[in-house]
């Protein structure tokens, strides 16, 4: 062989190496990429571990700081990246949690776990399920576990979306009951119903409910029950451990608590009623995002330190309401002479971040929004910025049209009740 064709052949023997060699660091590349999801799996199930039960035991403080992380792994994050995939590696029968992103993803189960250490905290063990939105989870729960010719009872004065539920379950054939949340008024309703859907407090008048008394009631019924637990979160109270079948909230409010994300949520413990619910999310596909979860799962850390500001600072701003002669209908749980105080104290460990109140008229309203400084004009509540509404607006909660709902952020009371004040101060001219 010549040296020229000597030296040919060597090339072609160096280049088929080399693509041998790429092509092994692409499949290993691969190989790697796949084990990420079965890593985070593997951390997902050691989420049950000494640190998980040490933490059941653990104050509201600790046991928020620590909801639902993986046990600890050299050289990985203390909370896995959200895990961003519409399908998985799935050789052979389809075996195994994670298989299509409609149906599973490691970054919910991680906030799952979270969640349901915090609704429902202890060995009895509780399933939870994320969703889209509030309402998502809301309806996930109606039309999951009602037929046609069913009976459903609701609350008149909860959230405004209420009504269009009421419509579309009554499209289904199903009968809609209604009554106040104050007073236990849902009990007057109950026979022969299926579910007993409760809000307490109720959204935007502040009414609360005993849950226990009701639940003991629909139970004895046969009727299955769900509190909505938006407004309370569960730091302020725990719907399942009161007799509730299903707690239900959206987390796009107080859990989260930066107004960045929209999520919703449903904590039950009978698996035959959450087999359902799980059934109705993927076929509706109402999910959350792998990152809107990861968000969610972040905030939820600071929920304790959250919750505990704003609730004290909401029964601050409350205290100093009740001294202005423009103010009607005050409503807070917390203070000591608000209508549902004594149900709220002996339920609630803490009373919310929302105050509503009414002044004289819509322009006045309108003036006192336009005057706030530390308070946007804004719809949702529970965020650490401050929020308040003339809810008139919406038409479809029945308050008057000077109605606010304020909600009390994370800003130092006394700035923000001065702000309120001056407002006040303003609009009355």
């Amino acid at each position: 062989m010549s040296d020229s064709a000597r030296g040919e052949a060597d090339r072609a023997t160096g280049d088929a190496d080399r693509v041998q060699e790429a092509a092994s660091r692409v499949t290993g590349a691969a190989g790697r990429a796949a084990g990420v999801v079965d890593d985070v799996t593997a951390a997902v199930d050691e989420a049950t571990g000494a640190a998980g039960l040490a933490a059941a035991d653990a104050g509201d403080g600790t046991r928020a700081v620590r909801a639902g992380l993986p046990e600890p792994v050299k050289h990985e994050p203390t909370l896995p990246g959200p895990v961003f995939a519409a399908h998985f590696h799935l050789p052979g029968d389809p075996t195994g949690p994670y298989t299509y992103g409609r149906d599973e993803n490691p970054t919910w189960t991680l906030l799952e776990r979270a969640i349901g250490e915090l609704e429902a905290p202890g060995p009895d063990g509780a399933e939870t399920l994320v969703f889209a939105s509030g309402m998502a989870a809301i309806s996930a729960v109606l039309f999951s576990q009602l037929r046609t010719g069913d009976v459903c009872v609701l609350p008149d004065d909860g959230y405004q979306a209420l009504p269009l539920v009421r419509a579309q379950l009554e499209s289904y054939g199903i009968e809609v009951r209604t009554a106040p949340t104050g007073g236990d008024a849902q009990l007057d309703v109950l026979d022969g119903a299926k579910l007993l859907w409760i809000e307490t407090p109720s959204n935007p008048g502040l009414d609360v409910c005993d849950i226990r008394r009701l639940a003991e009631a629909a139970h004895t019924r046969g009727a299955l029950v769900a509190v909505d637990n938006t407004l309370a979160t569960p730091l302020g109270q725990r719907p399942l451990e009161l007799g509730a079948d299903f707690a239900v909230a959206s987390g796009t409010k107080q859990l989260t608590g930066h107004g960045d994300v929209l999520l919703g949520y449903v904590v039950g413990r009978d698996a035959e009623a959450m087999a359902a619910v799980r059934r109705w999310r993927k076929i509706v596909g109402a999910i959350p995002g792998p990152m809107e979860a990861w968000l969610a799962h972040r905030s939820i850390a600071t929920l304790q330190m959250r919750v505990d500001r704003q609730s004290a600072t909401a029964l601050t701003v409350a205290e100093a309401l009740r001294e202005r002669p423009e103010v009607s209908g005050l409503r807070y749980p917390g203070l000591p002479d608000d209508p549902s105080h004594a149900v709220a104290a002996r339920q609630m460990r803490c009373f919310g971040c929302v105050v509503s109140f009414t002044l004289p008229t819509r322009a006045h309203a309108d003036r006192f929004l336009d005057a706030l400084r530390l308070v946007d004009d804004a719809t949702s509540f529970g965020g650490v910025r401050s929020t308040a509404e003339r809810r008139g607006r919406w038409g479809g909660d029945a308050v008057p049209q000077g109605f606010i709902r304020l909600s009390v952020g994370a800003e130092d009371p006394e700035d923000l009740v001065a702000d309120v004040l001056r407002a006040l101060d303003a609009s009355a001219a």
